[in-house]
């Protein structure tokens, strides 16, 4: 977000390529949360839909993050502004995600 945040103010190639290797990046940590996340549900002796909220927003990060990174894939010019506000969204989402797995419900505590 940060970087979309440059391009829009001094409009360098560079940040523009900058974000796209960036979403790349969050899309593979993404995905080995998201990994982990599905293993600890079904090894968890509780399976309640509560638990399913960090697998969920996870799940709504990475395929938010992928439209992201098809929308950076276009021209410098073109991804403009739907890059930067999806890269806001994603940059929420993830923040929530992070919030709600280090919370007691992400953990296996009780909610």
């Amino acid at each position: 977000m940060l970087c979309d945040y440059a391009y829009s103010t001094t409009y360098h190639i560079q940040w523009a390529t900058f974000a796209s290797w960036l979403n790349v990046g969050g899309l593979i940590f993404t995905g080995f949360a998201f990994l982990c996340a599905i293993i600890g549900f079904f090894r968890s002796s509780h399976r309640n839909m509560v638990r399913l909220v960090y697998p969920a927003l996870l799940l709504l990060t990475l395929i938010l993050g992928f439209i992201n990174a098809l929308a950076h894939a276009r021209d410098a010019w073109a991804m403009m502004p739907a890059g930067f506000a999806l890269s806001i969204v994603v940059v929420l989402l993830a923040g929530t995600a992070t919030w709600v797995g280090f919370s007691r419900l992400g953990n296996g505590g009780k909610p």
